[in-house]
């Protein structure tokens, strides 16, 4: 009787055990292949994404499909691949891309870009040239265009360069959480936000 009380209690431990080993496996696959969740530490972004925002990325859409302009993208920083970037994707490859007085032009055509704002004041000595006014450049095969959507404070494409695909990691698609460091309070109002 004892003995069948052991195995039983043996069985259990087993068994919490190994959905124990399982349920960290699958979590690392899925944070490996399929979904990262990322915070947002800087306003290069905003309005779209703010300081505090709590992001999920799919990682394993861009295996099926191509970037497209105006997806937000997780990307490992070229200069320091060691960070991770996040920014919206402007220029694709075969694109004519231009910046005349802040607004983005495709291919000659104007963007339209609702999502952007400019409220840096004064770009620092050197830099307003590139801010304000850059290319044309067309850009070549396996390499894209970024910036942010909080132009005048956003270190993107402009300053360092294109893009390489393979530093892509992946689309964000979702606000999950969203934390106001000033003022110590979840921002509710952007609780499960789908990004575009």
């Amino acid at each position: 009787m004892n003995q069948n009380r052991e195995i039983k209690r043996k069985s259990i431990y087993r068994e919490y055990l190994e959905a124990i080993v399982i349920a960290i496996a699958l979590a690392l696959v899925i944070r490996t292949f399929v979904v990262q969740a990322f915070k947002i530490p800087s306003g290069s972004m905003i309005p779209t994404l703010l300081i505090g925002d709590h992001i999920l990325v799919n990682k394993f859409i861009y295996r099926f499909e191509k970037p497209e302009r105006g997806d937000i993208i997780v990307f490992k920083y070229p200069q320091d691949p060691s960070r991770d970037f996040i920014k919206r994707l402007i220029g694709k490859p075969g694109d004519t891309l231009e910046i005349r007085n802040k607004q983005v032009f495709i291919n000659g055509k104007p963007l339209y870009e609702p999502y952007v704002i400019h409220e840096g004041g004064e770009a620092a000595v050197g830099l307003s040239s590139v801010r304000d006014n850059y290319g044309p450049i067309t850009i070549p095969e396996g390499y894209f265009f970024v910036m942010g959507d909080n132009r005048d404070c956003s270190l993107d494409s402009r300053f360092w360069g294109l893009l390489p695909e393979d530093m892509i990691k992946g689309k964000a698609f979702i606000i999950y959480w969203s934390w106001d460091a000033e003022s110590n309070w979840v921002r509710w109002s952007r609780f499960a936000k789908i990004l575009h």
